[in-house]
């Protein structure tokens, strides 16, 4: 006998998902930092620099 799976889950509390945005959110940041610092320190070694 085949067991049907309703697709049914338990509702996620709003923390997790309030921590999941963050993590997110951070990450992103975080990345944008990386890719703007590295294009900063290759504009720089290109003698692009403001001063």
């Amino acid at each position: 006998m085949a067991i049907i799976d309703s697709g049914e889950r338990a509702p996620v509390s709003w923390y997790k998902r309030l921590g999941w945005l963050v993590v997110i959110w951070s990450g992103s940041v975080v990345g944008l930092g990386v890719v703007a610092g590295g294009l900063r320190m290759l504009m720089h070694a290109a003698g692009m620099s403001s001063h």
